[in-house]
Parts: structure tokens; C-alpha cells; sequence
């Protein structure tokens, strides 16, 4: 089988198309034939620095993906031969990821893919969606699900609202029922933003984000959900509401931030960092339920007229498409693996 694979860390170049032996699925894990893959900044930032290939040697990589189980190990029972499923994670003390023609992965970290639900979207859930899903969950006083009705009466502020798990984000709380104010770079990315469900969006380059929040929401939002914690922790300290949650995903703009400490304590604002890879599995056991009933209501579907353009490499050009995403390309990065 042909898979990209790298063992040392470097720039996109450090990757290479080699030749494997398709593996065998042990106990309790599924192999899967894979359709397509999805590119994640994680992804990139592995591959640059922190992948732990003094554990493994090396790595193939892409956490996410989607296509048909191929051969499932001693002891599954819930998948089949010929299930068409999308995956999170497989690269969890793995060095296997989703860039090769099959990839063997416990069967939980398998998900099962209705008809209806092309591999594109597929491949495109778990580490947008999931992490979004964590990220409006944390609230002391909100849904520990979602569900339509579960955010209703509250206030979603997206930072970002164009970007992968950012537009995950704004459908999910809009599904939910919550009041959903997203921020964006550009003319284009509000048109995604609104084309995902917020319904307020606030283009930060050129209008007072607070002021217009104030506007918005009088007493503040409920749920912050934060991509550039460095640039905006004062901001979202202003903007939250008493009790209010703010989860942050990432480290763009530098190692540290600060925060107001009395516009924060007094509010008794909850700061919740999300890193995919270390939260509880019973997190991402809630997140697949819901993300899986969210795509039964049509919710998370990929395509341009939801929010999240699509741009294709083929596997051999996985390098390239690791450089699209790091060059920030707008929507979701996808590999097509094989047509299936």
C-alpha cells in the first residue's frame, strides 16, 4: 500500500510516498480503507516539532480521516466488513495516522458514517468538531451535550468563526439553540461565518468588538470559544457575562497571555484550556454521540454553502497540503485517498 510517512522533523519536505505492507487489525481494532484524509494545524505542528518519533521512528501522519472498514480484529462487534466510518485520533499512541491507504485503529475511535454523509465531511469532523464540542461544554451552569434546545437563552461568542473548528463551533451552538456572534478577517470569511449559522458577526480588523458586543448582548456571552487567546484574553474578559466560560484551543501569537485580574475574578470567569488528545474519554465519547446526531439533522455538512470550503490534494501531495494549511488556506484541507 502506498503511504507518506516522516522520521525526522523538519518542513514539508521531511515527508515521503513509500510502499508498506497493508497491516492485520489486532484484538479489538478495525482496518480501515481509507477515502480521504483531513489536514489539521496539529498536524503540521507534529510534524515541525513534537511528534514523538523517538518513541516510534516513524510516522505517517493526519488525525483525521474517513472511509470503509476493511478487516475488523478478534472481539468488535459493533463494525463490519464494508461500514463506512470517519475517524478521530488515530494517531493516539500511534504512530499511524490517516496519509496511507489503510490504517489499523481501535475500533472505538471508529465512527459509523451514514449513507447520506460523503467522506468529505467525514473527514473533516473529528478534530474541528470534537474540540468544539469540548469547548461549549465546559460552561458550570451549561449542558455538559448538546442537543437543539441545549444552549437555548445563551449567548456564543466564536472567535474566529471562519476557521475549522471555529465554523464546527458556530454550527454546533446554533444547532444547540444558543444566540451565536462570530468574528472574522474579512468580507469572505463573514459571508462562511453567516453561511455556518451566526447570526451576528463582527468583522474585528474594522469594527469595535466589544462596543458591538455590548450591542449584541447587553450583559455579556455566555460561552467564549477562543482561537487567539494571546491577542484577545483582555477582550473576552470585557465581553463575558458573570459566570461566563472561555475555552481556549490554541497557542497562536506567542507561550503566554495576560488578563485582567479583577475584570475576570469578578466575574468569576472559567478558563478552560481544550487539547483534543488529553481530554477524558468520556469527553470524546459525548462529543461523537453528539457531533453523530448533529449529522443526522444535516448539521456539519462540508461544502462552501455551510462554511467550510474544500480544497483537494491528491496523496502523493500531501506535502503540499500540509503547506496549505500552514499557509492558513481558508476551510478544509483533504487528501483523496482513494475513491471508494
Amino acid at each position: 500500500m502506498k503511504a507518506i510517512v516522516y522520521s525526522s522533523h523538519g518542513e514539508s519536505s521531511v515527508l515521503s510516498l513509500v510502499d508498506r505492507e497493508i497491516p492485520e487489525p489486532g484484538p479489538g481494532e478495525v482496518r480501515v480503507r481509507i477515502a480521504v484524509s483531513g489536514v489539521n494545524p496539529t498536524d503540521w505542528k507534529s510534524r515541525s516539532a513534537t511528534a514523538r518519533l523517538d518513541r516510534f521512528g516513524e510516522i505517517v501522519p493526519n488525525q483525521d480521516g474517513a472511509g470503509v472498514v476493511d478487516a475488523a480484529g478478534h472481539g468488535v462487534t459493533d463494525l463490519s466488513t464494508g461500514d463506512r466510518v470517519w475517524l478521530y485520533l488515530t494517531q493516539h499512541e500511534r504512530p499511524g495516522g490517516t496519509a496511507q491507504e489503510y490504517v489499523v485503529v481501535p475500533a472505538s475511535h471508529a465512527v459509523p458514517l451514514a449513507d447520506d454523509v460523503d467522506f468529505a465531511t467525514g473527514a473533516s469532523l473529528a478534530v474541528p468538531a470534537m474540540t468544539a464540542h469540548r469547548a461549549l461544554t465546559v460552561h458550570e451552569d451549561g449542558p455538559a451535550r448538546l442537543s437543539p434546545g441545549a444552549l437555548a437563552g445563551r449567548t456564543v461568542f466564536v472567535s474566529g468563526g471562519a476557521g475549522a473548528v471555529g465554523r464546527a463551533a458556530v454550527q454546533l451552538a446554533h444547532w444547540a439553540g444558543g444566540t451565536v456572534i462570530a468574528t472574522v478577517s474579512s468580507p469572505e470569511k463573514a459571508a462562511l461565518a453567516r453561511a455556518a449559522g451566526a447570526h451576528h458577526v463582527i468583522d474585528y480588523p474594522t469594527e469595535d468588538v466589544p462596543a458591538r458586543v455590548a450591542e449584541l448582548a447587553p450583559g455579556g456571552v455566555d460561552h467564549l470559544v477562543e482561537v487567539a487567546i494571546v491577542a484577545n484574553a483582555a477582550q473576552d474578559a470585557a465581553i463575558a457575562a458573570n459566570r461566563a466560560s472561555l475555552a481556549y484551543y490554541a497557542d497562536d501569537g506567542g507561550p503566554t497571555f495576560t488578563m485582567p485580574t479583577r475584570g475576570s475574578f469578578a466575574k468569576n470567569l472559567r478558563l478552560q484550556g481544550v487539547l483534543l488528545y488529553n481530554v477524558a474519554p468520556q469527553a470524546w465519547a459525548a462529543a461523537v454521540d453528539d457531533i453523530t446526531a448533529a449529522l443526522g439533522d444535516g448539521i456539519l455538512r462540508s461544502g462552501a454553502e455551510t462554511g467550510l470550503p474544500l480544497t483537494w490534494f491528491p496523496l502523493e501531495r500531501t506535502a503540499a497540503a500540509h503547506d496549505a494549511v500552514q499557509g492558513r488556506t481558508v476551510g478544509k484541507v483533504l487528501i483523496r485517498v482513494a475513491d471508494l
